[in-house]
């Protein structure tokens, strides 16, 4: 098959018989990854997929450059003091990969971050480039220096299915150690004595679900089962607190939780039961100063903290309240205060409560902005750091003084190529939905851009898991904002944005409202003269908002792009063989044993209801090896709008090496990226029109 001719996928009957319901799937034969033809497939709608966007090349390639060129390639971290080092990260220009480092500690402040290349008297704990190697594709699942600083636990993944290899590096020798423990899920944790490493590994499903207890220097096989979780709702994570005193043991499902605490002191020993689970109750414990904190929803939608004795960790009193109005998300505790982060009127905020002292809120400047509580290791500091950012302040890092209450600005992400934060503006927008709710919409846009009217907009959106998306910058954002496209979020029902109630409003039997919100917000913007045509972006759980919203009004959009896109919904919570399924039944419904929950699954599932209208053009874009949403599904969906709908065309681009977040080198991510925008500003008319970048001659602090 000529690659300027789109593929045609074979079809081979397979039926579906679920509740009385009998549907026959042609395309059910791509979910097989060891079928030559389904490799024969993906490679002919890559191959079709580059000669269709030929015309794109140079526009990509110049927006990859903008993106690099406004980036700081060598460049670290702000330090993070634990025990007696600063601990930072590291890039190296030209190379893909971070660099894990440490230097002593010698005071409070953190040392002068000079020009972003290596500190003085610099270790180097892991340096990504160098386990790379020469491979396609490398993560690192996570690593956790010892609490004496000694040992380093890493774990690495070369396919991108998330299944990691555990290593330990002894930090005095600098030797990898004999120790290697494969098929090992995320996290970790080191007992207090930093004789032993607790790790999780997955099931069949990709569910963490065991934890085991491993001996410095002893064998793998011969590490010992500490808990298994046989319900298949229910993962298992397992960290160590803040102050180090106890290891904490979290079961948890989408709606119910389960903690158990050990003596970090024990870790032999056996973990205590904190409350038994009970279907609906989330809640999670820290260690504070004067006993263990739990954040919990009992009876309290939003969640309310409050303290339990060391001794009974099961008898919660309320130290905050519930609030209708407040959703608390976290709480740090330390030893002469604690933190808590929260959600108010669609904004993050921070609420400080000093031991003995009155609790304050932490002011922040601008109308929409996202602040959160960073890297904070130690137990006892008089600093709070602190993550800062909106849609034209880069990232920023502050440390928060405790006892003068200052904000002490440590560092700004630079921006190379001349920009200035007053070039752009930020707004809030509201769209009201069909039934009558009223929906947050976040826009950025460079000044000037709607002189002439309404400008061409990007729209995104996710809308699931009660994940909010926050206003923040992006550097490859401004090649869209420079050449007057405006970039806006729909914060939709199933996200977290308004509190708990927006989330439950939005998921199950609600899950539509997700759709139609996403919708209203298009309306809204070209009703209220902000937007001209408008191209709609989402990823995973954001892919199926984008498969739904292209069936629900595909006349709303001039392109649609969909990353790693959950569009084959309905068939994949049928099948509990599949990675994850179980535990998202608690998100989507159980199609399988609910005739009810099959069927409204069934009316809104974007691949069962593709038909014969006018849709836009679309991208898909997947990864062979993602185990969160197999390729199949975006696969499937192409090949059914290719067969069925008009209007298009419809693209598919996978990658033959790469998980969930696509390619894992940041220059490659950059080139990807920067063909994903080329293709957005295609769409909007834009292919043509100037972007205002400036060849950097020096860092431009946003």
């Amino acid at each position: 098959m000529s690659s300027d001719t789109p593929p045609v996928a074979k079809r081979v009957p397979s039926e579906r018989v679920h509740h009385g319901d009998t549907v026959t799937d042609e395309y059910a034969w791509l979910i097989n990854k060891d079928d030559p033809d389904t490799i024969a497939y993906l490679e002919a709608e890559n191959a079709f997929t580059k000669q269709a966007t030929a015309h794109l090349d140079g526009v990509v390639e110049t927006v990859f450059q903008e993106i690099k060129g406004r980036t700081l390639e060598t460049d670290l971290s702000v330090p993070t003091r634990k025990g007696g080092w600063w601990y930072y990260v590291r890039t190296e220009e030209g190379k893909q990969y971070a660099i894990q480092c440490r230097v002593a500690a010698d005071g409070d402040t953190p040392p002068d971050m000079g020009d972003g290349g290596p500190l003085p008297g610099e270790e180097v704990l892991l340096d990504g480039n160098e386990l790379a190697g020469d491979s396609e594709f490398f993560a690192l699942g996570g690593s956790a220096v010892s609490p004496d600083g000694t040992k380093l636990a890493f774990s690495t993944d070369f396919k991108g299915d998330e299944r990691f290899t555990l290593r330990f590096k002894d930090l005095v020798t600098g030797e990898t150690l004999p120790d290697e423990i494969p098929n090992v899920s995320y996290g970790g944790a080191w007992s207090a004595d930093c004789s032993t490493y607790f790790y999780t590994t997955v099931d069949e499903a990709w569910r963490p679900y065991r934890l085991f207890r491993h001996v410095i220097g002893t064998p793998a096989e011969e590490d010992v089962l500490v808990y298994e979780e046989s319900d298949e709702r229910f993962w298992v994570g397992i960290g160590l607190s803040r102050s180090e005193r106890y290891l904490i043991l979290s079961c948890g499902s989408k709606i119910t939780s389960e903690v158990r605490v050990l003596d970090a002191a024990n870790p032999s020993g056996e973990f205590t039961l904190v409350r038994e689970r009970v279907t609906g109750v989330e809640y999670g414990v820290d260690h504070g100063p004067d006993g263990f904190l739990i954040l919990h929803n009992d009876g309290a939608e939003n969640f309310e903290l409050a303290t339990a004795p060391i001794g009974d960790p099961g008898a919660w009193t309320p130290l905050i309240p519930h609030r209708e109005d407040t959703r608390l998300l976290d709480v740090d505790a330390f030893a002469t205060h604690l933190v808590v982060a929260f959600r108010r009127d669609g904004l993050t905020g921070v609420r400080v409560l000093p031991r003995g002292g009155e609790p304050y809120e932490i002011p922040f400047p601008e109308p929409i902005y996202t602040a959160d509580v960073g890297g904070n290791p130690e137990f006892s500091t008089s600093r709070l750091r602190l993550g800062y950012t909106s849609m034209v302040t880069p990232p920023s890092v502050y440390d928060f003084d405790l006892v003068t209450r200052e904000l002490i600005l440590l560092k700004q992400r630079p921006v190379l190529g001349g920009y200035n934060p007053d070039d752009y503006e930020q707004h809030r927008d509201w769209a009201t939905a069909e039934d009558g709710v009223r929906v947050p919409i976040s826009i950025v846009m460079r000044k000037g851009a709607r002189d002439d009217g309404p400008a061409p907009t990007l729209l995104y959106g996710y809308g699931s898991y009660e994940a909010s998306m926050d206003p923040a910058f992006s550097v490859a954002r401004l090649s869209l904002l420079d050449r007057g496209v405006i970039f806006a979020v729909a914060h939709v029902r199933g996200g977290g944005e308004m509190g708990r109630r927006w989330y439950e409003d939005g998921k199950l039997t609600r899950k539509k409202n997700t759709f139609t919100d996403f919708v209203a917000c298009a309306r809204h913007l070209k009703a209220a003269g902000w937007s001209s045509a408008i191209a709609a972006r989402g990823g995973s759980a954001g892919g199926l908002l984008m498969g739904a919203v292209a069936n629900l009004a595909p006349e709303e959009f001039a392109g649609i792009v969909a990353n790693v896109p959950f569009v084959d919904a309905l068939n994949t919570i049928l099948d509990p063989s599949l990675p994850l399924t179980v535990i998202e039944w608690d998100e989507w419904g159980d199609p399988l044993h609910n005739a009810d929950v099959y069927h409204y699954m069934k009316s809104y599932s974007p691949y069962e209801n593709v038909d014969g209208r006018v849709y836009p053009p679309i991208l898909a874009i997947t990864s062979l090896n993602d185990t969160r949403v197999l390729y199949h599904e975006p696969a499937k969906w192409i090949a059914k709008l290719r067969a069925t709908a008009q209007g298009g065309p419809f693209l598919l681009k996978t990658e033959m090496g790469a998980g969930h977040g696509g390619r894992s080198g940041r220059y490659d991510a950059w080139r990807e990226e920067a063909f994903t925008l080329a293709w957005v500003l295609d769409r909007l008319g834009r292919l043509d029109a100037p972007g205002r970048y400036e060849a950097p001659a020096e860092a431009v602090q946003g």
